[in-house]
């Protein structure tokens, strides 16, 4: 639980960097045997890309640090439960485990289909959730 706080904060680090871009304040880092290996922040606004997820740019930066497609042995932390096009591509990348903090009883996997990841992935959630979905929740009570 330690290790999972510890880089939930370093997801929430990068849900700050999205929020001071004017992004939805989520963030995302890929742990592999210790290290952080790829990390990212909603870019949609700008990218104008409506994939450019947090998970999305982790998982492209962490198969480019690793020189391969499949995070077998690796760890993502995202500050909210992914939603199903990203949880579609953390099946595709076969990660190991996922470890994410505030649900998202709207858009989350979990609510469509827990089978859209790899039957071997393992999910954590809740963990600092209440910071991560303050950090959402304060961003869209500012916009409105």
């Amino acid at each position: 639980m330690e290790a999972d706080e510890k880089y939930m904060r370093e997801a929430l680090a990068e849900a700050r960097a999205a929020a001071a871009e004017d992004e939805i304040p989520i963030g995302a880092v890929i742990v592999c045997n210790g290290r952080i290996i790829g990390k990212g922040h909603n870019m949609v606004e700008r990218l104008h890309d409506a994939t450019a997820h947090a998970e999305m740019i982790a998982i492209t930066a962490a198969t480019e640090a690793i020189g391969g497609k499949y995070l077998q042995d690796c760890t993502l932390y995202v500050t909210v439960e992914p939603c199903p096009m990203c949880a579609a591509a953390l099946n595709w990348s076969q990660i190991s485990r996922i470890v994410y903090g505030a649900p998202d009883p709207r858009r989350g996997f979990s609510l469509y289909s827990p089978s859209l990841l790899h039957p071997k992935t393992e999910v954590t959630g809740g963990v600092l959730a209440d910071e991560c979905g303050t950090l959402v929740s304060d961003y869209f009570i500012m916009k409105r």
